[in-house]
């Protein structure tokens, strides 16, 4: 059983075009997102999965001097493109990660993988989704993992607009076999994700305090400097999510 993550990257981006790209302690954030999915030792294979618009040759060329696979796919049907990278790779299981998310701790992306893989019963086992109530990790650290027949199931029977330009709506609102994995304490209030100048002043600021050249700080850390510096939460508190529809 081959599990793949797939990155889920493009340069067009309405509130920080270019983001992915951005130079992060001497890195692109795109790299640092790809050396942490790489710790999570329960994945096999990286790949990135961008589109076929020209402006999105930098992702490419930027995955092929990171050494992952690339597979370039529809812009506006995400979905498609998404179900493309995982049957072009041969994913059985596939873990789905955005190229936002700096901060990705592979700690708890093994533990979801492994979960999914031990239990057997769920289409998706996810710590995000669009139902905050479920919401117990910081947003940045999003993962959701579900096999290749239940991707290809939402790419054959998806007909929604946002349900093709997204990947996963299809699956939590025609599926009930979901398994939220959520944490002992609720950390949903930190917003760890790249998506505005406000969140990479953030981002910045923690690598800043932990980045040596080496990914080896994670969730817990970062909660603790957050406690120590409880002024970090204002950089970027007023950022709302981009809602899906």
């Amino acid at each position: 059983m081959k599990t793949v993550a797939i990155i889920q990257a493009r340069m067009g981006s309405t509130r920080l075009p270019g983001k992915i790209v951005k130079v992060l302690m001497g890195k692109t954030v795109l790299q640092h997102v790809i050396e942490r999915v790489q710790q999570a030792k329960s994945i096999d294979e990286v790949v990135i999965a961008t589109t076929t618009l020209a402006q999105d040759d930098a992702v490419v060329k930027e995955a092929a001097r990171c050494g992952v696979k690339y597979f370039r796919g529809s812009e506006e049907d995400v979905l498609a493109r998404y179900y493309f990278a995982a049957k072009d790779n041969n994913a059985d299981i596939v873990v789905r990660i955005t190229s936002d998310c700096p901060l990705i701790d592979p700690l708890v992306t093994n533990e979801i993988v492994d979960l999914f893989k031990d239990k057997k019963i769920y289409d998706i086992v996810t710590n995000a989704g669009s139902d905050l109530s479920n919401r117990t990790y910081p947003r940045g650290l999003d993962t959701e993992v579900f096999s290749f027949s239940v991707l290809e199931k939402a790419f054959n029977n998806a007909e929604k607009q946002y349900q093709r330009e997204h990947v996963t709506p299809y699956i939590y609102e025609t599926s009930s076999k979901i398994y939220f994995y959520k944490n002992i304490f609720d950390y949903s209030q930190y917003r760890w994700t790249l998506d505005t100048k406000e969140d990479f002043a953030l981002i910045e600021e923690i690598y800043r305090c932990f980045y040596k050249g080496k990914h080896d700080f994670y969730m817990k850390d970062i909660i603790n400097l957050f406690l120590q510096k409880p002024d970090l939460m204002q950089i970027n508190s007023h950022i709302e999510q981009k809602k899906l529809v």
